[in-house]
């Protein structure tokens, strides 16, 4: 199985193409529907990483992936330009929403 990346930035695509992680570059809605459309196709494709601000374009879609038992998984990254208290946040965030314990 592989890894696959969908970003917003080249900056995220390039430092994970370092360690062999594949990606693209997209920016609109429908760029991104189509991208989660080819990987949820691709059975080589095992992890789907998305960078929360395109998440946040298509949540209905993420949610679906998220509860559906079916490849890829889908995991949500932090973008470059996130405050350490934000990101702080929302892993306390996730972890609460997850297993109903408050960190």
């Amino acid at each position: 199985m592989k890894i696959f990346c969908i970003s917003d930035n080249i900056d995220t695509n390039i430092g994970l193409r370092l360690v062999g992680v594949d990606g693209v570059v997209v920016h609109g809605k429908e760029e991104v529907i189509e991208v989660i459309n080819t990987a949820r196709n691709n059975r080589d494709i095992g992890i789907l990483l998305i960078t929360r601000k395109l998440a946040k374009l298509v949540p209905d879609i993420i949610d679906d992936l998220k509860l559906s038992a079916n490849l890829p998984l889908i995991i949500e990254i932090p973008d470059r330009h996130v405050k350490k208290d934000e990101d702080n946040e929302y892993i306390t965030r996730y972890v609460r929403e997850s297993i109903g314990i408050k960190v």
